[in-house]
């Protein structure tokens, strides 16, 4: 008989015997899908990419869903969603941007609206017109990642990174450029202006210009900006003058600069360096002459035709400027002067001399011109052109009647300016010489003047008379028949006289025949002269033969030739 075990010994015996319990297959698939699933949730969240924030003035022509952002035309983000900010005064759009994009997005990207455009640069953005409009990104050079941007609703005048020179410029609000005006040189377009904005406080707008390179070496601590209009039509004492710039800045104005000739070139600037914007080119070029000395003008005669600008001349060479027609004319003018003169305000700069400003004395300058008031050095209104009429100051020497130079200079002044001595102009010592010729004709005695006339066109009248009879006088001798004949009859006498001058020429048979003539007769003096000094000898040998004759001699005789002997 054997034993039984005890129940607890069976119990453990059995759970040693039965096998562990095993994972259920069917678990498998959950599993599967969950991994799937995850893997999918982690793909998705790598593959699409950041999400930025754009804010604009205005979503014109952007759609959620539809809207794309793109760089040199080549997709890289969505806009998923467009809403009002909480203050309601701007858009806000939330756009998804592609995996690799994160390079591009730091603090300097910028990002502006594309869509069609008409400007005076042409037409930009024909590609949207069916497309519609999208966002531009033109990835930025920082290092500082960022993901919320400003969208502008005008393009960049600019690329960024773009190498060269951004300056400030300060002008009125009159001749203010606006943004995307370009910046001249000389007529080349070298930058643009990037912004624009006004100053309530001060009223002036300020300019920020981009200069690109490698043209911003042209820029320096000498250079000049003045407003580009495009015409600039000037009529004043040096005649008329167009200038015409680019066919850009006729139509949209913009910037120019330049260095002055009366200046050097001076050294480049520094980024950020701020320049005074002037009105024109003559402006500009008046602004380089920044030290100077003022006088004050009293004129006397009419200051019509001159102008602020006028020139200020010393022998026809440029010495200052007007700077005020006419200048505080309620100020008390000194008790030597007529309390009706003209104040004008005028600046003498050496520096158009070629004077440096800094090796600039203007004591210096001030002492020489009051010795040059004390040697006559004066100043008075002349006509610069006749087709404008307009004046300008011509500084000259005046002499007095015995020719000499040197005056009794006394220094005056006006409203603490040194007033510089001026005599009358042109026009009016003309004006005066006319009123004293006037002023002599009326003292004239014209009655026995004009007396005199009636004698003279008396005797005139009677002069003329005689001269009418004289003249009906030799009409009728020219008009008398015998007179009309007379040069018939004289030629016939004039060919007479040919004749006769013919029948005797060297040719003619009766000059030969006078001319046998002749020689007999001169033959027979010849043989006469014996018999002529024998009768002037002894008269008597005509009646009586001579008493002394000795015995002939015989002797042949002789020929008739040579003649015979007494």
């Amino acid at each position: 008989m054997t034993d039984t075990p005890a129940p607890s010994e069976r119990d453990g015996h059995r759970a040693r015997a039965t096998p562990q319990a095993r994972l259920s297959p069917i678990w498998i698939v959950p599993i599967v899908a969950i991994l799937i699933g995850a893997w999918l949730v982690f793909d998705n969240y790598r593959s699409r990419g950041p999400e930025i924030t754009l804010i604009t003035d205005s979503a014109e022509g952007i759609e959620a869903g539809n809207t794309l952002i793109k760089t040199r035309n080549v997709e890289v983000g969505r806009v998923e969603r467009v809403h009002l900010s909480e203050d309601l005064s701007r858009a806000v759009i939330t756009a998804r941007m592609s995996p690799d994009s994160d390079d591009m997005l730091v603090e300097d990207s910028r990002f502006w609206v594309v869509k069609p455009r008409i400007g005076r640069e042409g037409i930009s953005g024909l590609g949207t017109v069916l497309s519609g409009a999208y966002i531009q990104l033109e990835p930025g050079q920082s290092e500082i990642d960022a993901r919320e941007f400003e969208v502008s609703d005008q393009p960049p005048v600019s690329p960024a990174g773009a190498k060269g020179l951004r300056i400030n410029l300060i002008s009125q609000l009159g001749n203010a450029p606006s943004v995307g005006d370009p910046v001249t040189f000389q007529g080349l377009t070298v930058g643009r202006v990037e912004e624009a904005n006004f100053d309530g406080t001060t009223r002036r707008m300020h300019h920020r210009l981009f200069i690109e390179s490698p043209y911003h070496d042209l820029v320096t601590d000498g250079t000049r900006f003045w407003a580009a209009s495009g015409v600039d039509l000037r009529l004043d004492s040096e005649g008329v003058r167009v200038n015409i710039d680019s066919l850009e800045a006729l139509l949209g104005g913009g910037v120019t600069f330049g260095v002055p000739e009366d200046l050097p070139q001076g050294r480049p600037v520094e980024a950020d360096t701020t320049f005074t914007l002037h009105p024109d080119e003559e402006s500009a070029r008046q602004g380089t002459f920044s030290r100077y000395l003022e006088y004050v003008l009293l004129i006397e005669d009419t200051v019509r035709g001159l102008s602020r600008g006028a020139p200020v001349e010393f022998r026809g060479v440029r010495v200052g400027t007007v700077t005020t027609v006419p200048w505080q004319f309620s100020a008390p003018q000194p008790d030597s002067r007529d309390n009706f003169a003209i104040p004008v305000l005028i600046r003498i700069e050496p520096q158009r001399l070629g004077v440096d400003a800094e090796s600039l004395d203007l004591e210096q300058w001030r002492e020489r011109f009051e010795r040059l008031f004390g040697l006559g050095l004066t100043a008075s209104l002349k006509s610069g052109s006749l087709l404008t009429g307009a004046l300008f100051v011509d500084l000259n020497f005046q002499r007095d009647e015995a020719g000499n130079a040197e005056i009794d200079y006394v220094a005056e002044t006006f409203a603490e300016r040194t007033v510089f001595p001026t005599t009358s102009s042109g026009f009016a010592q003309i004006e005066a010489q006319v009123t004293a010729l006037l002023d002599k004709l009326n003292g004239l005695e014209l009655e026995p003047l004009l007396a005199g006339l009636d004698r003279n066109l008396d005797a005139s009248e009677a002069t003329l008379e005689q001269v009418n009879a004289l003249t009906e006088s030799v009409r009728g001798l020219v008009e008398d028949p015998g007179m009309r004949e007379l040069p018939s009859n004289l030629n016939a006498t004039l060919e007479a006289l040919r004749t006769t001058l013919e029948g005797v020429s060297p040719e003619s048979r009766a000059y030969r025949d006078v001319s046998t003539t002749l020689a007999q007769l001169e033959r027979l003096l010849r043989d006469l002269q014996p018999t002529a000094r024998t009768l002037r000898d002894n008269p008597s040998a005509l009646l009586f033969d001579r008493l002394d004759t000795e015995d002939p001699i015989p002797r042949a005789p002789t020929s008739p030739q040579q003649g015979s002997s007494p």
